[in-house]
């Protein structure tokens, strides 16, 4: 029976691409000339510093663009607070990666409701759908993708 999986993940090599992009428009930019700003990865947390809230804002929306040259969906983006320590404002990034329990039964009541002829599975972090025909789960697919659950989503390990 063809099949495919429901995730949600964020590339970690892409993420670092994107990062070392977003620190080269820092650099290069005339506004952020003799300013003290940067980022800094960690596995999916991104920080960013500068030493005023403002300039986080714009860093932001450059991290963002980032992302996205970067194939990375800027919904992942889970933005924390400004935290002002000394001269320096701190600002964390996290990029949120798998489905948790509720979006997983989220999805499953979605593809229900719709009444296709596809069955849903979770398992762990990602929702097995199967069906007997290609085109049912290609009808999925069409419908996931128009729900909006706020995370992405990708398809991935389609089986015929």
């Amino acid at each position: 029976m063809p099949s495919f999986d429901v995730v949600s993940e964020v590339d970690l090599h892409q993420l670092t691409n994107a990062v070392d992009q977003a620190s080269r428009i820092v650099t290069n930019r005339f506004d952020f000339k003799g300013i003290d700003a940067g980022f800094a990865r960690e596995e999916r947390t991104v920080a960013l510093h500068a030493e005023a809230e403002f300039q986080l804002t714009q860093m932001e929306d450059m991290l963002r663009s980032a992302l996205i040259k970067c194939d990375i969906d800027p919904q992942a983006m889970e933005c924390g607070e400004p935290v002002a320590s000394g001269k320096l404002v701190r600002q964390n990034v996290t990029l949120r990666h798998g489905l948790d329990a509720a979006q997983c039964k989220t999805l499953v009541k979605q593809l229900k409701e719709a009444k296709l002829k596809v069955q849903a599975q979770i398992q762990g972090d990602q929702v097995r759908v199967t069906g007997k025909k290609r085109d049912d789960l290609q009808e999925a697919i069409a419908l996931l993708r128009a729900s909006d659950i706020g995370l992405p989503l990708q398809f991935s390990n389609f089986r015929d």
